[in-house]
């Protein structure tokens, strides 16, 4: 059912239930916006977007206030634009003005309201919160005097994630997002995930930013760099240039990272194959003894921390694999480093992933099996198009170029590891053929794609019946959990991914990352999938070739040595 109403005296329909916000965009009026965000609940806390509503004596807030038939509602009224100047002005009298230090300049959606309302600077006094900033993870940098009290991240921790460690604390002048008991995010349960991040409006929260490690590796002689590149970064990389959401550039990324200076460009996809194959096999030898099912995967880090502070006594549930990340700086300072002549001790391995959590990741104590860290630095997505701008390098003039080999050898099963469902689609692509010795006639597993928070999924493999879950996003995954942990759960394999999304829709993703560009992320990355020559992990000829030459099989004696790992119970 539709209702009539009028937009600055011109007639619009809109569905019922719909907001006057949502009513002007149908109009094509933009309205300011600071503290809505369109995959979170209403706040209507920061009275920017209020617009005047004949017959009401107030403002109201666009956002908030319903769409009735009838109803006229003028957006830019004398009364409507000096409100809205008035409360970005007190915003701005306690907001720091170093923007040229800020990573969100240019990007600040404060920043950029100011400039389309014409502001240049505050009548009101300064006001200075001294609030520390917190360094103390190396995911997260959060600096609270920034902080404009949309409440955005305090949503996406707590109803998103269903962590809860941010929240508004005093009151007046001095309102601020705080953690709880104001200690640092290191000390707290925390996943790294930066989905915080994420919404935040300002550069309230950002990741620690780590170009300057790799711009020095890269100057320095005596190091072999090498970059591997998460499969999610492909369909991503394209929107920090201006390009539409959901474009495929792996092969200008390739081009650029070449172009800055890396001595090998390699693919994460190549270990997310070889995850495959040791988790596939790790699935059927847990199915055969029918001990510590539901098998869990454990590629995602933020999920990994969350199980180590929420449910440590089912720990044993996880696989032991490490994540590609981390499979493929084992291998590059053993494997690689063998076979290419190279001390691994000056092998530098740079990972460009989507995710802030992978910066935990690669300092785990765990994450060193080759004597040396796995890898040495990880950079967001972000990060890579920041370097990319510093170099001068232009985007539209990139060739494509395709990743350098052995390690950059993958298919199509690696590619979906970057969004929900796609390492259970993956491995059960694998899994059927291992154990029916048959090929699959159809690979696309459907039951297990798109955004629905848990989604399950029934597979005859042979003649055994397997029940698959997926999850993405924390909230879902504690559903799962604790089913788990009632001795309820009618799965033999969950697929967990920290992200609503998966790994398109990671805390160091380009911002904006909507549920509409996840949605757009994840068709691509299937369309890239659909594009491989080959599609299934265990058809990879170079991981066919590591386990010949150094590996041997799997789960083994070197497998187990390099790939896989252990977890660590934390308190909450």
């Amino acid at each position: 059912m539709t209702i009539e109403l009028t937009i600055n005296e011109r007639i619009v329909c809109v569905a019922e239930g719909s907001t006057v916000l949502d009513a002007c965009a149908k109009a094509g009026v933009k309205i300011p916006t600071l503290c809505y965000h369109p995959d979170q609940q209403i706040k209507a806390n920061c009275r920017i977007c209020l617009v005047e509503v004949s017959g009401q004596r107030s403002l109201q807030p666009a956002c908030a206030y319903p769409a009735q038939s009838g109803m006229a509602v003028y957006t830019s009224t004398p009364r409507v634009r000096e409100a809205r100047k008035t409360i970005l002005e007190l915003m701005l009298a306690s907001h720091p003005r170093a923007c040229l230090e800020c990573p969100r300049n240019l990007k600040c959606e404060l920043q950029l309201l100011a400039n389309e309302l014409n502001i240049s600077e505050s009548p009101f006094p300064r006001y200075e919160r001294q609030v520390p900033a917190d360094l103390s993870t190396p995911s997260l940098k959060r600096v609270p005097e920034k902080c404009i009290n949309c409440r955005r991240c305090v949503h996406a921790c707590l109803v998103t994630q269903g962590i809860g460690i941010l929240y508004t604390s005093e009151r007046g002048q001095e309102t601020v997002v705080q953690t709880v008991g104001r200690e640092p995010l290191g000390d707290l349960s925390c996943v790294l995930c930066g989905q915080c991040l994420q919404v935040c409006p300002v550069g309230a929260i950002t990741e620690i930013d780590d170009t300057d490690k790799v711009w020095a590796a890269l100057a320095d002689p005596k190091k072999h760099t090498l970059v591997q590149v998460a499969p999610a970064i492909r369909v991503a990389l394209g929107e920090e240039f201006g390009q539409d959401p959901g474009g495929i550039v792996t092969g200008k990324l390739v081009s650029a990272l070449r172009m800055l200076g890396f001595d090998k460009v390699f693919d994460t996809d190549f270990t997310a194959d070889l995850t495959i194959i040791e988790e596939g096999h790790e699935f059927l030898e847990r199915l055969k003894e029918g001990e510590s099912l539901p098998l869990i995967t454990s590629c995602s880090p933020g999920w990994i921390k969350f199980a180590e502070h929420n449910f440590p006594n089912l720990l044993r549930h996880l696989s032991t694999c490490k994540s590609p990340q981390q499979m493929f700086g084992a291998l590059a300072k053993t494997y690689y480093a063998q076979s290419s002549g190279h001390n691994p001790r000056d092998i530098y391995v740079v990972s460009v992933m989507p995710c802030t959590a992978k910066k935990f990741e690669a300092r785990r104590p765990e994450m060193q099996d080759s004597v040396y860290p796995d890898v040495d630095v990880v950079l967001t997505t972000r990060e890579l198009a920041r370097m990319l701008k510093q170099a001068g390098i232009v985007w539209e003039a990139l060739a494509e170029e395709a990743f350098d080999t052995p390690l950059g050898i993958s298919t199509g099963a690696g590619v979906i590891f970057g969004a929900t469902g796609g390492v259970m689609e993956a491995a059960l692509r694998t899994v059927y053929e291992v154990v029916t010795g048959e090929e699959l006639g159809r690979l696309d597993f459907t039951a297990v794609r798109g955004m629905e928070g848990i989604k399950e999924a029934d597979i005859e493999v042979g003649k055994q019946a397997i029940r698959v879950g997926v999850a993405h996003g924390l909230q879902n995954a504690r559903l799962l959990m604790e089913q788990v942990e009632r001795g309820e759960s009618p799965y033999h394999f969950i697929e967990i991914m920290c992200c609503p999304g998966g790994c398109i829709g990671g805390g160091g993703q380009p911002i904006p990352t909507t549920n509409a560009i996840r949605q757009k992320r994840i068709a691509a990355t299937y369309l890239a999938d659909e594009s491989m020559v080959l599609r299934k992990s265990h058809q990879n000829p170079a991981v066919t070739t590591l386990y010949e030459e150094f590996l041997k099989r799997p789960l083994g004696l070197r497998s187990h040595e390099l790939l896989h790992t252990h977890y660590t119970p934390r308190t909450k």
